[in-house]
């Protein structure tokens, strides 16, 4: 298996684990203060990570810890515009699917802002996204609450995290302010990610530390609290991004990010076997045509791939 059949396949993984994320999460923030929970959450995750990237850290040199700070920073930011959305939003599903357009966004600004070639089945794959998007989780129309205008918010600056994230963990050529040309040498997924999410911690930390109040919040916490913080840590924090940086270091193309937007199609799912949250025929249709987009997105390596099997089946077989 190639590289960017791997990085596929480990990214379908990652909307798993981040499905999971959305339930832990949603338990955890109806019990303590949204902010609170991220910073706990991403501070515990990146504390496990950081301990097993020791032996690498002191190899890293200063632009390599400063790029890799710089995505955690952008990824902070994102995750405090996510929270906000689930803790005043009315429907899971709805804002998945909204934060979901980040990855839709992530070919668009590759393309505008770093100049990154992206093949046509991408840019026929977008408006089927969005469509199917519409359809999901805008039924009823727009309506500009609270929940759905953090979602929005956290899908364009995801879409610029999953950039950076990508062009961090992939060595590149620049050009320099002076003309010069420079190698930026890639930022290996464990350290990467383990100074990311600590910085997602402090940057989430100091928010809640401004705007929620802890003592009363935590006066008496329920015993499930601790299950809900812990697993969200280690399982749908440490894990899912930790091999989201790896799968993305595979491929130096952002174009298979779009794989992605299958997380809220997961979540929609779980959170009806979770939550008791319903679908109605127009969001499965709109289910549809992601799975079509994501079909046009990758057509090229399905071709590929499915050319491959009927070679194999065709070939005679020696005795």
């Amino acid at each position: 298996m190639s590289d960017a059949h791997k990085s596929d396949v480990l990214l379908v993984i990652v909307t798993l684990l981040a499905a999971v994320g959305w339930m832990l999460s949603k338990e955890a923030v109806l019990m303590m203060p949204p902010l609170l929970f991220m910073a706990i959450r991403f501070l515990i995750g990146g504390a496990v990570l950081m301990l097993l990237a020791l032996p690498t850290l002191s190899r890293l040199s200063s632009d390599q810890i400063r790029r890799s700070v710089g995505v955690g920073a952008v990824f902070g930011i994102a995750m405090t515009c996510w929270i906000m959305g689930l803790f005043h939003g009315d429907s899971m599903g709805e804002g998945a699917f909204l934060t979901s357009l980040g990855v839709v966004i992530v070919p668009v600004l590759a393309r505008l802002v770093f100049g990154e070639a992206q093949p046509m089945s991408t840019w026929l794959a977008i408006p089927i996204a969005v469509s199917g998007l519409a359809l999901l989780s805008l039924e009823n129309g727009f309506r500009p609450d609270p929940g759905q205008l953090y979602f929005v918010m956290a899908a364009f600056i995801f879409a610029l995290y999953f950039t950076l994230n990508t062009r961090t963990a992939n060595q590149r050529t620049v050009v320099n302010k002076h003309g010069e040309t420079v190698e930026k040498k890639k930022v290996p997924a464990l350290p990467l990610t383990a100074m990311a999410l600590l910085t997602v911690g402090v940057v989430t930390l100091a928010e809640s530390a401004i705007a929620e109040p802890w003592a009363s919040s935590l006066a008496n916490p329920q015993p499930m609290l601790y299950v809900w913080v812990l697993a969200s840590a280690i399982i749908a924090t440490a894990g899912r991004f930790l091999l989201q940086t790896y799968a993305q270091s595979l491929s130096a193309h952002s174009h298979g990010v779009v794989i992605l937007i299958l997380e809220p199609v997961w979540v929609a799912l779980f959170a009806a076997g979770w939550f008791g949250e319903t679908m109605t025929l127009l969001q499965v249709a709109g289910c549809g045509l992601i799975f079509a987009a994501l079909l046009v997105n990758r057509w090229n390596a399905l071709s590929r791939a499915i050319k491959g099997l009927m070679k194999v089946k065709n070939t005679p077989q020696s005795s």
